[in-house]
This record gives structure tokens, C-alpha cells and sequence, in this order.
């Protein structure tokens, strides 16, 4: 029987996604290119880009506008499936626009750690 939302597993989504958020809001580009999965499998739908493949999404990160530090998360719901598994669902605002943002984000355990495998990043109309 699958388990959902075992605490362990969620104490651990929960660090590795607040981690990724502290690294988009300083712009550590180093460290958002580790959390993504390195493979041509990865898929990062954006507000405005398709971005197919680890290598896609890193050569983005170069030349993306960095997020406003005004940036603030509201109703972020983290989901685990067994140990391996979770998904994490938020939506933010910031300064920059009056459009609430959505984001998703599919994490799976890889032997070097937690690694987002897809993600969407959308706002609004």
C-alpha cells in the first residue's frame, strides 16, 4: 500500500524546496542547476519558455530575468508518495505584476539527492 505523506519524507521536501527557494531569490544560479534533474528527460514548462532537457534549462538560467526579491509564497502544498516521490504545488506574488503566480514542481530521490524532474511555472490571466 502506498504511503502518503509519511513526515520523514515530507521534512525533507520541505527543506530541499525552501532550499531551491533561497536560491532562486538570490539568484544562485550554481545551485538551481543542481536541483534539476541533468537529463534530456527534465521538462521546465515557464510563463513564457518550453525548455526540454537539463542542458535547455541551464542555458536559461544564464540569460533569465532573475525573480524579484519581493517574491512571497501562499497556499504551498507538499505531496509524498513513498519515500522517492512528492510534489509540491505554490503560488506567489511579487511586486512586479497585480497576476497571482502558480507553481509545480515533480521531486524524485536520485542517488545524489532530492531533484526536480518537471516543473510549470504559469500566472494567471
Amino acid at each position: 500500500m502506498m504511503q502518503v505523506n509519511l513526515p520523514q519524507v515530507v521534512a525533507e521536501i520541505e527543506q530541499a524546496f525552501a532550499d531551491y527557494e533561497y536560491a532562486l531569490l538570490i539568484n544562485d544560479i550554481p545551485a538551481l542547476d543542481r536541483w534539476f534533474w541533468y537529463a534530456p528527460q527534465t521538462v521546465r514548462y515557464g510563463v513564457a519558455e518550453v525548455l526540454l532537457g537539463g542542458e535547455a534549462i541551464r542555458q536559461y538560467r544564464k540569460t533569465c530575468t532573475p525573480v524579484p526579491a519581493s517574491r512571497k509564497l501562499r497556499r504551498t502544498v507538499v505531496t509524498t508518495f513513498g519515500t522517492d516521490y512528492a510534489t509540491v504545488s505554490t503560488e506567489f506574488t511579487d511586486h512586479t505584476s497585480e497576476r497571482t503566480g502558480r507553481q509545480m514542481q515533480t521531486w524524485v530521490r536520485m542517488d545524489e539527492g532530492w531533484r526536480i524532474v518537471a516543473a510549470h511555472v504559469s500566472l494567471m490571466a
